[in-house]
């Protein structure tokens, strides 16, 4: 596969891609409308834009290896494949509108030489003729387009000519004006902005060279200086050219004339071809460089039927990517009239450009070591670039630009659906972790307790990974969705480690991939109680700690003998603690029906304002009913004097009014507590308070007692059922 150099593979794409149709036919009547003076203000304002956005495209090309699909790439490796791909498939449409485009460019052109010719036939030959050399190879591309540039060149030598030989009549003091702004129907200062958004798609095309960038030898080097060449030199050329114009025609010819350039020329007919040359050249750099685009798309898998799509030849170019590519622009081509949809095609590109604008933004602001790019820009030109890239697009259409950002949005959601697997990292890790470490550090400072933010986060210590699996679905529905879950690892041994570890990461992904966050961790201790322990100590300086110790009794007897030690001192840390006991044959039965009980509140049953009512019981309790599909929830005490049992029930609702939590039934039963055990109202689950004093035998005695699945809960004292 033959690789460009800086010259052949950015400069002349890009070069020729600005130098195109609205330099020839459009520069006359921009500044025939705003003079001289407002021309080159308009020249530079569109240059800002893109050169900006040149500067900071070339501070990531310089900083990262940029793989195929020049700024579809840049984007996916920065903002991951979603981003990308909400981007690259409606630009790499748009490109194929703006080749055809171009191809009705060539043939306007072409009719005003042979006005006989069919138009359509015009646009076939041009098209067939276009493929023919973007198929068969991109180094036939470049040669032809040396060939195009060597055209234009002639051609403004014959405007250099045209100079020196007397055409500009008008002196310097009379061509220096500010327009009338004769030919626009508008007012004010959107007359202004209408001739800018007339010219501004001429400053586009800088990512012409950047399309490249799978096929050329040294893409960090070549992109930045390529590009940035292309734009000093079509830079100088617009502004040499508005000034020549200027001088050589008056105010009514420039905007009644399209056509003045070619007149006022020295030789017209090689004016004619620079046109032709310039459409040409367009049209050949949006072939190739769409069906790049498809064809990293396709590597990436954000399509489908990728593999077909990233198939190479032997001399490396993209075969299936240019059929798919043909097929697009001979369809649009049917349509005979692209006005309704052209402005889209500069959307695209200037979305592109605010979106690498906002990628060195981004890198600049996170301030990651990674972050080392050998062409460095000042921190304002970036905000420059994006600030002038959405300003240009509501200016030239707002309508278009919302659209245009809808359907960007509306990709993005459907890719996220798919959940693509990135093949690279991007930097949204880090940009995630400033928000989070920024975050933590504000809630750090806030002396208030995080009531109203509580969520579930477990710490779930194993010996075995089976019993993992086995509580699977409880740790599930209690953490999802906004909860996690801390895989700890307690083993002894190399190998039982390792093996744990595996078994633990497999589990860990299983919970990730259902939408719950986790993470495994690996604690070497011979003591279980000693190791868990640690562990939280450990956590309690972390920003994110676990505020749930999740105790199993599927454990081993060895392991469950240490879950008292590991209660008292989660009580001490002020977390909260979790005793699940499984039901050996029903397990969580049905999943419709949750008890949970209440210790008697008496003599007074007045309601507190917190953590006096089993707080982490209703708020688990809660989770459940949502994860459960609206389960039956049901609250019972038991009290032994009948005299207080109306007191218990305005009690009982109170506490469900104040919470706001939908409980469906209430239940005040007179007796012993123990007794009442084996009369439960059936449920597929209980929820108790775990009660100091009493041991882990004691527990399962009372889940063998109700015959459901239970959890024992200890408040940590920062749960609030009223907050």
């Amino acid at each position: 596969m033959k690789k460009f150099g800086t010259f052949g593979g950015v400069f002349t794409p890009t070069l020729l891609t600005i130098l195109g149709v609205i330099m020839y036919l459009r520069l006359g009547w921009v500044v025939g409308n705003a003079g001289l003076l407002g021309a080159w203000l308009i020249i530079i304002l569109a240059f800002v834009i893109t050169l900006t956005t040149a500067l900071s495209m070339s501070s990531i090309t310089t900083n990262t290896r940029i793989g195929a699909g020049g700024a579809y790439a840049i984007i996916s490796q920065a903002l991951g494949l979603e981003v990308g791909g909400s981007l690259g498939i409606p630009r790499y449409i748009s490109q194929g509108l703006a080749v055809t485009m171009y191809i009705f460019g060539f043939r306007e052109g072409w009719l005003t030489i042979f006005p006989q010719h069919p138009a359509f036939l015009v646009d076939l030959i041009v098209f067939v003729l276009l493929y023919a050399i973007a198929y068969k190879s991109a180094d036939l591309a470049i040669k032809t387009q040396y060939i195009i540039m060597g055209i234009i060149g002639l051609s403004l030598v014959s405007i250099a000519f045209a100079a020196g030989f007397g055409s500009m009549q008008y002196t310097s003091a009379e061509a220096a004006r500010f327009g009338t702004y004769a030919g626009v129907d508008a007012e004010g200062s959107e007359k202004f902005w209408l001739v800018f958004a007339v010219f501004f798609p001429a400053a586009t095309g800088i990512m012409a060279g950047a399309n490249m960038s799978g096929e050329l030898e040294d893409p960090r080097k070549s992109i930045p200086s390529g590009t940035l060449w292309a734009i000093a030199v079509s830079f100088v050329v617009y502004m040499v050219l508005a000034y020549w114009i200027a001088r050589s025609a008056s105010e009514s010819e420039l905007i009644n004339n399209y056509n003045i350039m070619i007149e006022r020329s020295f030789f017209p007919p090689l004016v004619i071809a620079g046109v032709l040359g310039a459409t040409f050249s367009s049209a050949l750099a949006s072939i190739i460089g769409s069906s790049r685009i498809l064809y990293a798309m396709g590597q990436h898998r954000v399509l489908p039927q990728g593999e077909w799509l990233e198939f190479q030849d032997e001399a490396g170019q993209p075969r299936n990517a240019m059929i798919v590519t043909g097929i697009l622009i001979f369809a649009t081509m049917l349509l005979r009239d692209l006005n309704a949809v052209a402005p889209l095609v500069t959307m695209f590109f200037l979305i592109t450009y605010a979106m690498l604008n906002i990628v060195v933004i981004i890198e600049q602001r996170l301030g990651l070591i990674s972050f080392r790019p050998q062409f460095t820009v000042h921190p304002l030109i970036p905000y420059v670039g994006l600030i002038g890239s959405l300003f240009t697009m509501f200016i030239i259409n707002p309508t278009i630009s919302l659209v245009s950002w809808a359907l960007m949005i509306f990709v993005y959601g459907v890719l996220s659906r798919r959940k693509l697997e990135t093949k690279f990292e991007d930097v949204r890790s880090g940009l995630f972790t400033s928000f989070a470490e920024w975050a933590a550090k504000r809630t750090s400072e806030n002396a208030h307790p995080q009531e109203r933010s509580w969520k579930p986060n477990l710490l779930v210590p194993v010996t075995d990974g089976a019993t993992v699996q086995g509580a699977f679905s409880i740790i599930k529905d209690l953490a999802y969705p906004k909860g996690g879950a801390v895989l700890m690892g307690i083993g002894q041994g190399i190998g039982k480690r390792k093996d744990l570890a595996e078994k633990l990461h497999l589990l860990s992904r299983a919970f990730r991939k259902d939408d719950v966050h986790s993470s495994v961790a690996m604690m070497q201790t011979e003591a279980f109680a000693n190791g868990v322990n640690l562990g939280n100590q450990a956590l309690m300086a972390s920003y994110f700690r676990p505020n749930i110790v999740f105790l199993n009794l599927l454990e081993t007897p060895t392991t469950i003998a240490d879950y008292l030690p590991v209660i008292t001192e989660a009580e001490r840390l002020e977390l909260g603690a979790v005793i699940y006991a499984p039901h050996p044959r029903a397990m969580l039965g049905q999943q419709q029906t949750i008890n949970v009980w209440i210790r008697p509140q008496g003599p007074k049953w007045k309601v507190a304002e917190a953590h006096q009512t089993q707080d982490l019981a209703l708020l688990l309790a809660y989770k459940l009913k949502l994860n459960w599909n609206n389960a039956h929830v049901r609250i019972i005490t038991v009290i032994e004097d009948a005299d207080a049992k109306k007191s218990a029930a305005k009690f009982l609702k109170e506490v469900i009014e104040l919470a706001r939590l939908p409980i469906d039934e209430t239940l005040v039963i007179v007796g012993d507590f123990t007794e009442q055990l084996n009369n439960t109202p059936p449920a597929d689950i209980n929820l108790f308070g775990v009660t100091p004093g009493r041991t882990m035998q004691q527990y399962q005695e009372v889940a063998t007692a109700v015959d459901t699945s239970c959890l024992f809960v200890l408040d940590s004292g920062h749960e609030n059922i009223f907050a």
